[in-house]
Order: C-alpha cells, then structure tokens, then sequence
C-alpha cells in the first residue's frame, strides 16, 4: 500500500501541496491526473524520495521496489534485448552467482530462486516486450547507439515494465509511442498485478488500464474509483451541484439581507430583523467548487483558394537517392480533416515534410494552388525555439508590422499571460512551448495546417480546447497523432501509411486497432515459426499457414458460419451500447442535468455509465477475439 498523509511541498516558495492525502491499496493502477504546474511529476520525486517533503509523510511496505524511466536507455554497443534483461537485477546478479558458486547448498537455492522468478523464460518476455513497442527481432539484436533518443526511451520503457517493480511510476509513457505502442502498453498496464502511478492525458489509456484517478488540484490529492471518464463525470457533478447549492444560498442570503435592511430601524420589526442577523451569522458559506478556464486556441480564418490544394500524382519521396515512399497519388482540399495512421518508420512524417513542400519529390509531380500558406507544427521544432528570447519576440520577428497592444492580445488569448509573455523560452513548462509553436504555425492563416504530435506537454483541459479550434478551423487539417481521442474527434479521413505507400483505410479508430492488433498477433506467430523452422512465412500465407493449423487440430474445428453469426450479434450488441452511453453522455452533458437532478439519480446514471462502459470492453474484447478466430478459418 501506499500511503500519502498530510503531505507539503513548496517549491521556491510556491506551495503544490498542502495537508494532502490519498491511499493507494495494494495492487491497484491509478492514473494522475491535473492541470500542468499542479505537482505531477514532483510528487513522483517525493515518492521516490529524490526531493523532501516540507511536512508529512509517504510510506511505502519495505519491501516495494519501485521502478520509473529516468532517462533514455545509453547509447551502448549492448544491443536491445540485453538492456532489457538487465534492468531484472535479482536475475542478473543471481545467474552471475551461479557460474562461480561451488556451494552446492546455495547453488540450489540459487537455482529454486531463478525458478519463482521466472527467470527462465526471461529472454521471451523481454523479446514479447520490445516487439510490443516497435522492435522486431533484427532491431532486438542491434546495439543501443544506432538508435535515436526517441527509440531509446522505449527501450528504457520496456526495462523498466520487464523488471516488474513493485510499485510502477510512469510519466507521460504515450508522448513517445505511435498508436501501435500506445494500444499495446493499454493491453500490457490492463494485465499488470503490481501497483501501478501513471501521469497521463491519455484518455484511451486512462479509460482502458486504469481502476482510479488521483487528481491532483487546489494543492490537495483526491483519489476518484473507476476511468477517467467515469472520474470526470462525477467530478463535473460535483462541480454543479456544490455551483447550484451556492447560488441557492447567495439568493437566501440576499432575501435575508434585504429584510434586514428593510426592518431594522421598525420597532415592531425589530425582533425579526435581529433573528435574521444571527441566522446570517451563523450561515456557514458556501464555497463554489471552480476551476481556472483553460485558454483556449483561436486560428485565423484562411482566404478561400480554388481547390484543389494540393496534389501529388505518382510521387515518390525519400532520402538520399533512398524512395520511402512510392505511387503516390493524393489530393487535398480545404475541407479536409485527414489522419495519418502506421507505424513509426513507415514514413508518416516524410509525407508530412512532402505535403508542406519542406521535401522535393524524387519522382512524380507536386501541384499546389497559387497563395497556398502552410503551417507546420512538429515536436522537434521545441528545440528550434530561439534560447533567450520570449514568446513576445518570437511572434513580433513573424509579424514586424502589428502594434505591441494587439500583438500582447494575440499572445495573451494563446494563453501567454503577463507573468510569462516576457520570460525567455528555456523558462517555458513544455505545455506553454507547445501553445508558442501552435501560434507560430498558424498566426500567418496557413490554408493547410499539419501537426505532428500536437498533444505531448498539453494536458487534458488543454487538449479539448485544441480539438474545439480545430473543429472550428476553417482550413484543411493533416494529424499525425498517438492521442485517439484527438484523432476520433477530429479527423473523417484516414490514410494508411504502409509499406512504402499510402491507401485509403476505410474504417473508424477501432477498426484501427483492430487491424494493429491483428497484425501484431499474426507477426508475433511469424517470428515465432520463424525460431522453430528455417520456413520464412509471408504475411500474404498467414491464412494457408494457419488452415494448416486447424487441420492439424481437428479437435478444435470451428463452423465459419457460427463465428461470422456471433460476430454479427456482438456487433449489434456494440452498437446498441454505444447509443445507450451517447445518450446518457449527451443527458450529463446537459447545462442543467445537474440543478434539475438529485443527488440518487446522478449516482444511479453516473453507476449504469460504468457498466455499458466495462459491457462495452467486455464486447468489444470478444469482437476482437471471434475476428480473429475469423480470419485463421479455411474459407
């Protein structure tokens, strides 16, 4: 257990936590949650006691190992799968032990304790590990230098989840995965037994790994049961109800008041008006329960261009005499909202480069409709902010010609306030860097605006009022993103980079995963056919290799027809959920849901939220798993 108890913490005189307290039992996965500047990652510090507290307490049972990514994993001539099976220490230390000890007493003991770790089948786990984040066998072997820090991180992710802490401290784990990585760790945290802290604005993590929510705002820490969706419908709830019961007793209060000042100098009046005083009195206020609004986005209304606006027939792009990409034939109009899906590596941010005219093509042509502005936004671009100067002059250097005042009032609805509008960029939390970058790719209208991983730094608030912009841009919108809920809300168009091409993928988010997951599965049996046989086996014979695996179990035949019959009822069964909890989101989403309802009835619609949610899991794992079956049955 861990246990959190009347914990403060100032940090140069700025408090983060005052008399906070939270249990975490034994066991369970929370994700932390809160505005940025609120003491996330601090908090994590005190946990793994690398700063002290000013007052209070953080216990932990002796025995907890506890267990975060520091840093990216060195890069060191060991290759990838070693790095990983040495973050497991016990298990290094002991398998060294065993190669020198002549104590026949300890080398069983040794030997029975390599046995209840499981060390035996460590080499397959750490493989299981790193394929789940991006590696495949030939990368697994290659040495940690020839990656780029990036890479590295997930090797130093993948060591730390292989070494089982614990207690598992992990900050933002989805800022530097693709969508493939970010489903697989959902799956990995789901079945994790240990105890679990993950910071996240992840919703698609947080509603599907997580049992709690530890939020953490107006310096204290409020443990919450269930998602993040369930953690946030309360939360709103509880911010109306504690609103309306306010209201209510301002608007006694000011009948009372006004008695009182009606009466008070009547004599016959007199008593009543001095009852009244004392009940003012002894009135206890009502404090209202809010929270500072976010600042939100605003981008400038293009001028309509003829369309198209770009297109690219027979295009083939890459580095170095080296194509990435090839047949490429795309176009792209003022209305469009497209995400880009595949895997990292696959060349989703070539295409970017290519489409913001920042990569000339090899082959091919490029057509862009005269006047055509483009705005691009990259998370490696917060490396190219200019050291010592503000967000002030950065703007002015793009826009010379505007006033101070509108341009302070530019910044300043960008969320960039006097006390930071002044200060040099390398000040800057990552949130704000990333509010500046926004502003600069799109303060000029850009009629195309690109964004490559928009949400890393920005927290949940911040990334709502992201999606609100750009549902309202007026511009075509191109998303490279691991955020699926940003994805869903904001894209209708998909394109499928893989392969070294680009293809329409007609489908939603889930059929997406579905297709990930599937995928997944097929190339973890491909690797393993490939370690029990010198067969190299194709994507394009999955189906002959897997008949020939049904054949061979005749005990385990399956009618085709049964499982496409449940895998239509199921589906119908998903798409009545999802209605039923649209309909129920829609009525707590209601400006007035929350003074017109009581208190039971909130609870009851908040309890039968959280059931259609884990029916919904429930069905959609059994939709996953029949689709499956599907696909490996003999046609």
């Amino acid at each position: 257990m861990l246990q959190i108890t009347n914990i403060s913490f100032s940090i140069q005189g700025k408090p983060l936590f005052e008399d906070a307290s939270a249990v975490i039992p034994t066991g369970h996965k929370v994700g932390i949650v809160g505005r940025n500047g609120t003491g996330k990652t601090t908090l994590f510090k005190l946990i793994k006691k690398s700063l002290s507290l000013d007052s209070g307490t953080i216990e932990t049972p002796s025995y907890f190992k506890i267990g975060g990514v520091e840093q990216e994993a060195p890069a060191s001539n060991t290759s990838l799968l070693q790095t990983v099976l040495e973050a497991d220490t016990e298990r290094t230390h002991l398998l060294q032990e065993a190669d020198t000890c002549e104590d026949a007493e300890r080398i069983t003991e040794i030997y029975q304790r390599l046995a209840d770790i499981e060390a035996y089948s460590a080499e397959a786990r750490a493989a299981s590990i790193l394929a789940g984040l991006g590696f495949d066998n030939h990368a697994q072997q290659r040495p940690c230098h020839e990656f780029s820090g990036g890479w590295r991180m997930r090797v130093a992710l993948g060591a730390v989840l292989f070494s089982k802490p614990d207690l598992l401290l992990l900050d933002e784990p989805t800022n530097y995965l693709d969508l493939e990585g970010a489903y697989w760790l959902e799956q990995f945290l789901a079945k994790f037994q240990n105890t679990a802290l993950i910071i996240s604005h992840d919703r698609e993590l947080l509603n599907k790994s997580v049992n709690g929510i530890l939020h953490l705002s107006n310096l204290k820490l409020t443990h919450f049961t269930g998602s993040y969706d369930q953690f946030d419908a309360e939360r709103r709830a509880k911010l109306e109800h504690q609103t309306s019961m306010k209201r209510k007793q301002d608007a006694q209060r000011l009948h009372i008041q006004s008695f009182v000042d009606r009466f008070r100098a009547k004599a016959s009046k007199a008593k009543q008006a001095q009852s009244r005083i004392k009940l003012l009195e002894k009135m206890k206020p009502i404090v209202a329960l809010t929270e500072n609004a976010v600042a939100g986005f605003s981008f400038p209304t293009p001028a309509e261009l003829r369309p198209p606006l770009v297109v690219i027939d027979k295009g083939k792009v890459g580095y170095n005499d080296k194509a990435v990409l090839s047949r490429l034939s795309l176009r792209i109009d003022a209305d469009d909202r497209i995400a880009l899906l595949g895997a990292n590596g696959e060349g989703k941010s070539t295409l970017s480069k290519l489409i913001a005219n920042r990569l000339s093509l090899m082959a091919g042509e490029y057509f862009a409709t005269d006047k055509l502005r483009i705005g691009f936004f990259a998370q490696h671009q917060l490396d190219e902010l200019t050291e010592g100067d503000s967000a002030y002059t950065h703007i002015l250097r793009l826009q010379p010609d505007m006033q101070e005042n509108p341009l302070r009032n530019r910044l300043g609805s960008a969320g960039f306030n006097k006390e930071i509008i002044d200060l040099p960029v390398e000040q800057l939390s990552g949130g704000q860097k990333a509010r500046l970058l926004l502003l600069i790719a799109t303060i000029n209208a850009p009629h195309i605006l690109i964004l490559d991983e928009p949400t890393n730094h920005l927290d949940i608030e911040s990334r709502e009022a992201l999606i609100l912009a750009l549902n309202d841009y007026k511009g075509a919108v191109i998303i490279v993103s691991h955020d699926t809920y940003l994805v869903e809300t904001v894209a209708d168009k998909f394109w499928l980079v893989n392969n070294g091409e680009v293809v329409d993928f007609d489908g939603d988010m889930r059929e997406y995963k579905h297709y990930i997951m599937t995928s997944q599965r097929r190339q973890k049996r491909n690797d393993n056919t490939e370690k029990k046989s010198s067969i190299n086996t194709s994507t394009k014979a999955h189906h002959t290799e897997q008949s020939k695996t049904n054949a061979d179990n005749k005990n385990k035949k399956v009618s085709i027809f049964e499982l496409r019959k449940k895998h239509k009822e199921i589906d119908k069964k998903i798409e009545v959920l999802n209605a039923e909890k649209t309909k129920i989101e829609t009525e707590l989403s209601a400006p007035d849901y929350y003074s017109n309802t009581s208190e039971e009835q909130i609870k009851s619609t908040a309890k039968r939220l959280s059931t259609i949610t884990k029916e919904l899991e429930k069905m959609e794992l059994m939709w996953l798993e029949i689709s499956e079956k599907i696909e490996g049955v003999p046609s």
